[in-house]
């Protein structure tokens, strides 16, 4: 992601925090943490032009109703109070996709959100020469068979990278390192799901977290913000004491199985992966740079969701 799409998506997350906590407070009693993530993402807001802040504003108001209806302990009337801070982008690291968290500690309860400003993408995971993915994303240790491939790629790699080359000067890449690489990535994920048949159950927790959680995705162009619900673990769309979700959200199987897994027709650098439940997702492989480096970045997208993942559409007013 560019500096620039940083900024905005800091700046997505700063507004939708505070529109939240404007909201909230007229119903309830509840704070902002002004912790170091709050304090980066004001800085982001205060960088982007009024005309960006215009249309962020507007996107993040669209959606409260929609969350309060979803989510009517956000706004239940009581003595104690709700907290609503930022996660750090380490969490994210650890596998927690949630950007703002709004938490009732008097109850034990707490909604994640992940904040999404004109992209749908799930994770930036990589590639590299001494990062095992498969321990990362399943638990479990890749394979030799899968370092024996791969060890060779990542050394011409490291001989292009001493040499100072740009990937634009590689004679082949496609067919030196990135066709190769995913042949390698792919058959590793098959060879850890016979070793355990979790394997397709552990790559959505992976890819999507270990907690329930709304996405909020800002589409500009359109002047729509779209709610995603991933009530993957039955957490999601609780009642207060008084009012049940006006709106409700089915819990959403996770896979159980791999039904394929290949080259997307006519590419070199992205691969799909079809699971049962209706999970469906895309892997493209690039560099992040412009001079080589012994890493690779994986673009990973959504294609395809289970019909019980609700998708809510708010337009902007």
């Amino acid at each position: 992601m560019s500096n620039q799409s940083n900024d905005h998506g800091r700046a997505y997350e700063y507004i939708c925090l505070t529109v939240l906590y404007n909201e909230i407070k007229r119903h309830r009693k509840c704070i902002i943490e002004q912790n170091s993530s709050f304090i980066a993402a004001k800085n982001a807001w205060d960088s982007i032009d009024e005309m960006l802040q215009g249309n962020l504003a507007l996107s993040a108001v669209s959606v409260v109703d929609t969350l309060f209806d979803l989510e009517p302990l956000i706004i239940e009337n009581s003595d104690d109070i709700l907290n609503l801070y930022l996660q750090p982008d380490s969490k994210g690291e650890e596998g927690d996709v949630r950007d703002i968290i709004i938490l009732r500690s008097g109850i034990n309860w707490e909604i994640g959100l992940s904040i999404k400003h004109n992209h749908f993408a799930v994770k930036h995971s990589r590639l590299a020469k001494t990062l095992d993915f498969s321990q990362k994303w399943f638990g479990r240790k890749c394979t030799s068979e899968y370092w024996n491939i791969v060890s060779s790629i990542f050394d011409y790699l490291e001989t292009m990278k001493i040499q100072n080359k740009e990937w634009k000067e590689l004679p082949a890449k496609e067919d030196d390192v990135y066709v190769p690489l995913l042949k390698a990535f792919m058959d590793e994920i098959n060879r850890q799901n016979k070793l355990d048949p979790t394997t397709p159950k552990k790559m959505v927790e992976y890819l999507l977290g270990e907690f329930d959680f709304y996405k909020v995705i800002s589409i500009d162009a359109r002047r729509t913000t779209q709610i995603q619900a991933f009530n993957l673990h039955g957490t999601l769309n609780q009642p207060s004491k008084s009012t049940r979700p006006s709106i409700e959200i089915p819990i959403t199987n996770l896979p159980t199985r791999i039904v394929s897994l290949g080259f997307k027709p006519n590419s070199m650098n992205t691969v799909e992966l079809y699971m049962d439940n209706g999970w469906q997702f895309s892997f493209r492989i690039h560099n992040a740079s412009t001079l080589v480096e012994t890493s690779l970045k994986f673009d990973i997208q959504i294609i395809g969701m289970p019909t019980t993942i609700i998708s809510i559409n708010c337009s902007w007013k």
